[in-house]
């Protein structure tokens, strides 16, 4: 048997020592990967800013409340050295302030507390709906004092049917009910005693106050949610939330307020169309700032400078799609906001000529027909709508036009039954004798 040449082995020595010094460089490429990846790798370690605090507020409510404490040193307000006074400490006799272990304070901080650091995003948010037309909507305009109502009549917004639109389901479920469940969403809009207006916690919680956590869309999900404004679940379905809840983790969070672009978020969730600074949009606390149409209304119609409104959200829609793309998109989503306009108007035409027969009686919500009318718009036509600008198809349809229609039906058979004839048509004449 011939033994293997010189050449060839040496020729196969080197591809073993090659292969043996590839495997060597690919072996440490991984090392800084791996500990990359490593549980107890941090990019940068979290400080507290009040872990060696001599502050009395601090040291007191490490015993009382430790978690305030612990949620507040993390706080970049806490970095920035801002002190517990800056934010409940108030002078004697401040309308609201209590008394406490010879100090006077705000147990809740209002907006005019918050407005000598963040002036723009009070003004902004005294502008929009979440502001004092959220807490009308539910109280009407009782409990506000002068300044509040100078503040309510300036939001361009704010005079929409006014009063007329508060919802009768408050006072028929009482106190009981309403302190955990309207109270709990449009109180955004509460008044206070120093004449300010809302709740900045309700979207900031306390006492963290993380740019993150504002930003994630299960922040919106708290009053944004369920069968007469199912945002959340419209989102959840929609392109845009998937890639939130399948990507989103890699996103950047704490991405510099109003430098915001697609290589940051590649797709949008609530902040970002709604008030974010984004590519060229400027950031907003008017959260009516971008949209075109009072969505939440039985019958749509156009928002006050909503051409101006359109160019900006459609802005924020070209950083990722096509001009075309986006106002033929317009152009359909106006359809469907027709189309929901167009069943709303003949429920109406209906429940007038019910009305105007005696059939239903002056007491809101005492009888099917009063359930089945609001239905219709308030949680079906809604849905419609919301659905058809926020893209999901199965809340437009099923949730939507199915659950429309089949309470249309149900108010056209209720009519001809106590009319005698389908609503819009005459009764026939009784023939002479």
């Amino acid at each position: 048997m011939s033994q293997p040449s010189d050449g060839f082995v040496r020729t196969s020595r080197s591809l073993i020592i090659g292969l043996v010094i590839v495997l060597i460089v690919l072996g440490f490429a991984w090392v800084p990967m791996i500990i990359a990846d490593s549980p107890n790798n941090t990019e940068s370690e979290r400080v507290n800013a009040l872990a060696n605090s001599e502050d009395e507020c601090v040291t007191c409510h490490l015993q009382m409340t430790p978690g305030i404490v612990e949620q507040y040193g993390y706080s970049t307000m806490a970095a920035a050295e801002v002190g517990c006074r800056d934010c409940h400490g108030v002078e004697e006799g401040y309308p609201g302030s209590i008394e406490h272990i010879g100090e006077t304070i705000l147990v809740k901080p209002t907006p005019a507390t918050c407005q000598p650091c963040h002036e723009l995003e009070v003004e902004q948010f005294y502008q929009s709906r979440h502001a004092a037309p959220a807490y009308a909507a539910m109280m009407g305009v009782e409990a506000f004092n002068e300044a509040q109502l100078a503040i309510y009549e300036a939001v361009p917004e704010g005079s929409y049917v006014a009063d007329k639109m508060r919802n009768a389901l408050y006072a028929l479920e009482g106190d009981a009910i309403t302190r955990f469940a309207c109270h709990g969403c449009h109180d955004i809009g509460l008044p206070h005693e120093d004449g300010s207006i809302g709740q900045c916690q309700k979207c900031h919680l306390r006492h963290e106050f993380s740019v993150e956590q504002v930003r994630k869309p299960e922040t919106c999900n708290a009053c944004h949610i369920g069968p007469d404004h199912p945002q959340w679940e419209i989102y959840e379905e929609s392109a845009h939330g998937i890639a939130y809840t399948t990507m989103g983790h890699n996103w950047n969070w704490e991405a510099e307020a109003g430098t915001q672009d697609v290589t940051d978020f590649p797709a949008p969730q609530c902040a970002i169309c709604h008030m974010s600074g984004f590519g060229e949009v400027e950031t907003t606390h008017d959260v009516g700032d971008r949209l075109s149409w009072y969505l939440f209304a039985p019958i749509s119609t156009r928002r006050p400078n909503w051409e101006e409104n359109q160019d900006r959200m459609q802005a924020i829609c070209q950083e990722c799609h096509s001009t075309s793309w986006t106002r033929n998109f317009y152009d359909d989503a106006d359809l469907a906001v027709e189309a929901v306009n167009d069943w709303v108007r003949e429920s109406d035409v209906i429940w007038t000529e019910l009305v105007d027969a005696g059939y239903t009686t002056p007491a809101p919500f005492d009888m099917p027909i009063d359930f089945t009318y609001f239905d219709l718009w308030h949680h079906w036509g809604r849905t419609i709508k919301f659905g058809s600008w926020m893209g999901g198809a199965d809340y437009v349809q099923w949730h939507g036009a199915y659950e429309l229609l089949r309470e249309l039906a149900e108010m056209r058979a209720v009519a001809e039954e106590v009319l005698g004839h389908p609503v819009g048509e005459a009764e026939e004449a009784e023939p002479a004798e």
